[in-house]
């Protein structure tokens, strides 16, 4: 079974060498490495690992953490591998099917940003509209988005009266940003965490920015 493990640790030379062996201790395959933040000493890194079969997934976070200085953020089970040249991969998609673009974009920023699934809606009149979704994305109403119109990319409080109780039940953490402007946006859940960090979000935005100028929305 493969997973995602975010962790903390110190920005030193060897701490994540260190913390490689310690998961390997517990027969956790290290399939890819992606640093989401760094700075004052501390980096952000989303390890995607794979366990054996009847492996409880808390023993990557005693593993990890018995590295001096790592702290696990979140664990949570995942579907692939990120292929670091995915995003110009999509603009190209998109730019190729602009009829189907913004099915395209929900359903392939997840595996961007690691998500869990992605929806994009516009502001109307009579309230929120729905206008694509990832396969993943719940098929819970959203007609209620307060934060429309959105002016910047943002992290959203997960707590607040529009979210439907099924997503906080699932401790889902969402972000979302503008897509070429103000009335419509690209929103993206991570049932049960890791928390969406500041680098990720600017990341969003920028993607976002490019799928809206060749999409001409």
């Amino acid at each position: 079974m493969s997973f995602l493990i975010r962790v903390q640790l110190p920005d030193t030379p060897g701490t994540l060498g260190a913390v490689a062996t310690a998961l390997g201790t517990v027969g956790a395959d290290i399939l890819s490495v992606d640093v989401v933040e760094r700075g004052g000493g501390v980096a952000i890194d989303d390890l995607v690992v794979e366990i054996p079969s009847g492996r409880l997934p808390d023993a990557l976070i005693t593993a990890a953490e018995s590295v001096d200085g790592v702290e696990v953020d979140a664990v949570r089970a995942y579907a692939g591998v990120l292929d670091t040249h995915r995003e110009l991969e999509l603009v190209e998609e998109i730019a190729a099917k602009p009829a189907s673009g913004l099915e395209i974009l929900a359903e392939g920023v997840p595996r961007i940003i690691r998500a869990g699934w992605a929806v994009v809606v516009e502001h109307a009149e009579s309230g929120a509209v729905r206008l694509a979704s990832s396969n993943a994305a719940p098929e819970t109403p959203i007609t209620d988005l307060p934060w429309l119109p959105l002016e910047r990319a943002t992290i959203l409080d997960a707590e607040e009266a529009w979210v439907p109780e099924t997503w906080k039940e699932l401790g889902t953490e969402l972000a979302a940003t503008p897509l070429g402007k103000p009335g419509k946006a690209l929103l993206v859940a991570r049932p049960g965490g890791p928390n969406f960090r500041a680098a990720e979000v600017a990341r969003l935005a920028h993607f976002a920015g490019i799928v809206a100028v060749v999409l001409d929305s």
